[in-house]
């Protein structure tokens, strides 16, 4: 469970980091934020398949 959260937490602060980037113009810390986004997807997805072959 806690590899879950972890993973919902890093997809979080991707999408704040995004919006911090937007709202400042800072184009670097928006794209760090749509790559953390995108690592917490990944990684759900990886969560999720586990849970199927567990099952």
């Amino acid at each position: 469970m806690g590899d879950k959260v972890r993973n919902k937490a890093k997809k979080l602060k991707g999408k704040a980091k995004e919006k911090v980037g937007q709202a400042t113009g800072n184009q670097q810390l928006q794209a760090e934020g749509q790559a953390d986004q995108a690592k917490g997807d990944l990684r759900q997805v990886g969560e999720k398949m586990k849970d199927v072959y567990r099952s």
